[in-house]
């Protein structure tokens, strides 16, 4: 088979790429496009770089690229220019009727969007992807109870996945083509100026002073790299090829090293004010501003890596770790460094203002290239510039061809109405309890986690669960309301409440066995085993699981600024127990009877009066939270008198 070197394939993807962000960039400010039109060259162009860029099998050579690649490259741009060619014929001279050369694009489309997602993802997707066709078009029918479904004819069901805002090029892809794609160009643009030496050393010195300092750098990048990058593997790789080494110097275990590298940067997508593709998802599903959703999710983001950091303070403590002081000084890092808030600083004025985040992001990739010219040694000339356009395209493939494969799925789900039937039967199986419906969720999203990445599970999650979920969460009368039509704030921050506990359970893929590929790229840094890392890690991001309880039984979110400090404040305190109860130790081992009470005040803190049953005589702090703290002063106290009669755990060698 005639093949083409893959260092010449190599500078033509370059430039191609180049060309793609350049294309987005000019269609996401200026505009020109309807959407359709937009999202259709948005899957043809990433696509056309991912069939250049992705081995077809494993048995494809790295050296060189296949011609049928390069056919299939060029062929996937039929789509998009189909859709622009004939699309208003279609209405105009067939009257909506699907024509010869309609249903064989559609059917091209489906067909290399399938092939596309299993080259970058795996058969998982594509698996999923068929049987909901499958599902639309043929068994649906000769399915019986709850799922069964009439059916669709193929010429319709074609029609409403390649023509509307329904299938791939619909709502979903929107999101891809305008939101992420900028975002992750935004993420490229700041790498490429030097965005992550800066964090990685500004990190080290704030922490330098605490014990365990190397385990709190790796905390405090993963939660800085979180707010440009939003992907745990890609954050895990960036920083953690820093972190775990100097963990491991510092007198960490490896694994532990590894765990919290993972737990850290798991935590990226969902600190603000990037958040990863499924805050843009979740921003357009809701109609809630993304701003808003924004601001909501900083208390809960610090919550997640505190509670990451008391197990490092602990681990330390435990093994007599020392404070590891850093070479590096603040004002230089800060002197050399600053331009970057510029850029930031920006983007979130100009989210606040109300400019849309993609054109805030737009002019915030602009003041990049022009803060960086505050420095001397870190402007972005014509080479950076042309660097970080590649990198933002070839970094947008598997993300974006994802998504647009996604709505297939989601289109199926809403064509079938799939979605009401699944949230029926959590009412039913929950019994009407929230938390066995939080429980039920958690279930369904390690599953699907397991074979789908992230923002997959998210947007399949919330479009089959979040109703019920808002349901459970509202009263009687509320939902009444909210199932009426009508729009009040307390029914929009509990919908955005139960899209948060879905988005944040929806995680634990990163972290969570077997199938955990932020652990596994950990693991593949600091030399461990993958699954037992994964192990690791999931012990240390516990508060993936804790956080979404109080997003659902406490006002964290849908409450007001006082009463989300409230519950954020003792829930600080509240992770501090639990993490002491689980590690059995803070200046010495804990007695059984004292790791008992630190368990009920850590249940107390993390708890509201209604989870209880308890009758409140307070109006701000719940009673649970005021004997909590009671409980958590008085056995600290405790220990704090008693520490001497137990010696420290030595380092085990």
């Amino acid at each position: 088979m005639l093949k083409f070197s893959k260092t010449s394939v190599n500078k033509f993807t370059f430039v191609y790429a180049i060309f793609i962000s350049i294309f987005h960039f000019y269609i996401n400010i200026e505009g020109g496009l309807s959407d359709l039109w937009f999202n259709a060259a948005h899957f043809s162009l990433l696509a056309s770089l991912g069939f250049l860029t992705y081995r077809g099998s494993k048995f494809s050579s790295d050296e060189f690229v296949s011609i049928f690649d390069i056919f299939l490259s060029i062929l996937v741009l039929v789509p998009a220019i189909y859709m622009m060619g004939f699309e208003e014929s279609l209405y105009q001279e067939a009257n909506g009727t699907m024509r010869f050369w309609d249903i064989n694009v559609a059917i091209l489309s489906i067909v290399l969007s399938i092939e596309i997602t299993r080259r970058t993802t795996g058969f998982i997707i594509p698996a999923i992807m068929l049987t909901a066709i499958g599902y639309i078009t043929f068994f649906g029918k000769y399915l019986e109870g709850v799922f069964a479904f009439g059916g669709m004819t193929p010429e319709r069901f074609l029609y409403r996945i390649y023509f509307t805002g329904e299938g791939l090029f619909g709502s979903i892809a929107t999101i891809s083509s305008t939101y992420v794609f900028m975002f992750i160009l935004f993420a490229a643009f700041l790498l490429k100026s030097g965005a992550g030496d800066f964090i990685v050393d500004l990190s080290s010195v704030l922490t330098s002073k605490f014990r365990g300092g190397a385990g709190h750098v790796a905390v405090f990048s993963s939660a800085l790299m979180g707010t440009i990058s939003g992907s745990a593997v890609a954050n895990t790789v960036s920083t953690g090829s820093i972190t775990i080494p100097m963990m491991k110097k510092n007198g960490f275990k490896p694994i532990f090293a590894a765990g919290v590298e993972t737990a850290a940067s798991t935590g990226g997508q969902i600190m603000p004010p990037i958040m990863g593709a499924g805050a843009f998802i979740m921003a357009q599903i809701t109609q809630i501003p993304f701003v808003t959703i924004i601001a909501v999710s900083v208390l809960p983001a610090i919550l997640y890596f505190a509670s990451i950091g008391f197990y490092i303070h602990i681990h330390a403590k435990k093994y007599d770790l020392k404070v590891q002081e850093s070479d590096v000084k603040l004002l230089p890092i800060l002197r050399e460094g600053f331009h970057f808030l510029i850029p930031l600083s920006t983007l979130i004025g100009l989210l606040i203002y109300g400019f849309t985040p993609t054109y805030a992001a737009g002019i915030a990739i602009i003041a990049i290239v022009g803060a960086s010219y505050l420095t001397k040694h870190k402007r972005m000339g014509i080479k950076e510039i042309l660097g970080a356009l590649a990198l933002g395209s070839q970094n947008m493939v598997v993300t974006g061809v994802l998504l647009v494969g996604v709505g297939i799925i989601v289109g199926a789900i809403n064509i079938s109405g799939i979605g009401i039937t699944f949230s029926q039967l959590i009412m039913e199986w929950s019994q009407g309890q929230l938390i066995i419906a939080l429980v039920l969720i958690a279930v369904a999203s390690l599953v699907l986690g397991m074979g789908l990445p992230v923002t997959a599970s998210y947007v399949v999650l919330a479009v089959l669960s979040a109703p019920a979920l808002v349901g459970l969460m509202l009263s009687p009368e509320m939902a009444a309301l909210a199932a009426a039509g009508v729009t009040i704030p307390e029914v929009t921050m509990s919908l955005l409440a139960a899209h948060l506990i879905i988005f944040w359970l929806s995680q634990d893929s990163n972290l969570t066995p077997p199938v955990c590929l932020a652990a596994f790229a950990a693991a593949g840094i600091a030399g461990t085993h993958p699954m037992k890392t994964g192990v690791q890690s999931w012990i240390l991001g516990k508060g993936l699981y804790i956080v979404p309880i109080l997003f659902a039984f406490s006002p964290l979110v849908t409450g007001e600024w006082i009463e989300r400090v409230e519950v954020f404040g003792f829930a600080m305190v509240g992770f501090l127990a639990f993490t002491i109860t689980i590690e059995g130790f803070w200046d010495r081992k804990i007695y059984i009877v004292e790791r008992a009470i630190f368990a009920t005040s850590s249940l107390l803190l993390l708890s509201q009066d209604s989870m209880l049953g308890w009758e409140s005589y307070f109006e701000i702090v719940p009673d649970t939270h005021i004997v909590g703290i009671l409980l958590f002063i008085v056995i600290m106290a405790f220990h704090k008198i008693t520490k001497g009669k137990q010696c420290k755990t030595q380092l085990a060698t």
